[in-house]
């Protein structure tokens, strides 16, 4: 057998006899996982050793504070994350040198959380690249739409303070329409950077060069922003 990549139509060589094995192989002799779970007797345990086999320490600390809210120690961070405590402080400082991450700075020593700012713009820039970004605003407008004709209010907000006792039912509606204008707004936020994404490379016309303006097909301007 060479080391050459294998082509894409397939092997050009197959095993010997001598090299296939003696029994046929079947599903249960595929292991799926890189630690024997048998060395576990708990299931987290087992799910902490895989995750710390397959992932780097600098990976696991970006997971945790990509989690985190709440300012915490190095420490805490640290021990979510399966790392020392020297190593969750050195990759938190540089984070927070980023500007990934924030640090704050108190009477029993720094704590971090992540920055707000920079994971919101980082959910903004997912959602631009979505290639459904137009059909989400759509289903959104559309709940949104609905919340507003069943209880004949312009807003959760408006709901809330109105005289009418809601029951946890109609509570729940508030949360989740709550959550509904949020993802609009970030949605609308996404089309518009990738909106301006696309002007940034689009050529203009040499007519258009003065004045900066673009060259639009017609009907190519009905936003669904709208």
């Amino acid at each position: 057998m060479t080391d050459e990549p294998p082509s894409p139509d397939g092997p050009d060589e197959f095993p010997d006899e001598e090299e296939l094995p003696d029994e046929p192989v079947t599903v249960d002799d595929i292991d799926p996982f890189t630690v024997d779970d048998g060395d576990f007797e708990d299931i987290d345990d087992f799910a902490v050793a895989e995750w710390k086999n397959d992932t780097t320490a600098n990976e696991r600390i970006r997971t945790v504070i990509n989690r985190t809210t709440s300012p915490k120690s190095a420490g805490d961070i640290a021990d979510t994350a399966l790392v020392s405590e020297t190593k969750a402080r050195e990759t938190l400082n540089k984070l927070a040198e980023d500007g990934i991450v924030r640090s704050h700075q108190t009477d029993s020593g720094k704590l971090y959380d992540r920055d707000p700012e920079w994971h919101l713009l980082k959910q903004i820039r997912q959602l631009a690249g979505s290639e459904t970004l137009v059909n989400q605003i759509q289903r959104v407008k559309q709940e949104l739409a609905e919340y507003k004709a069943k209880y004949d209010a312009p807003g959760p907000a408006e709901l809330l303070i109105s005289d009418t006792e809601l029951t946890q039912n109609e509570l729940d509606d508030v949360s989740h329409w709550r959550t509904a204008e949020r993802s609009l707004s970030h949605l609308r936020a996404a089309y518009r950077l990738k909106e301006a994404k696309e002007q940034a490379f689009t050529v203009t016309e040499p007519g258009d060069r003065q004045t900066g303006t673009q060259t639009t097909a017609s009907g190519e301007n009905h936003s669904p922003l709208q």
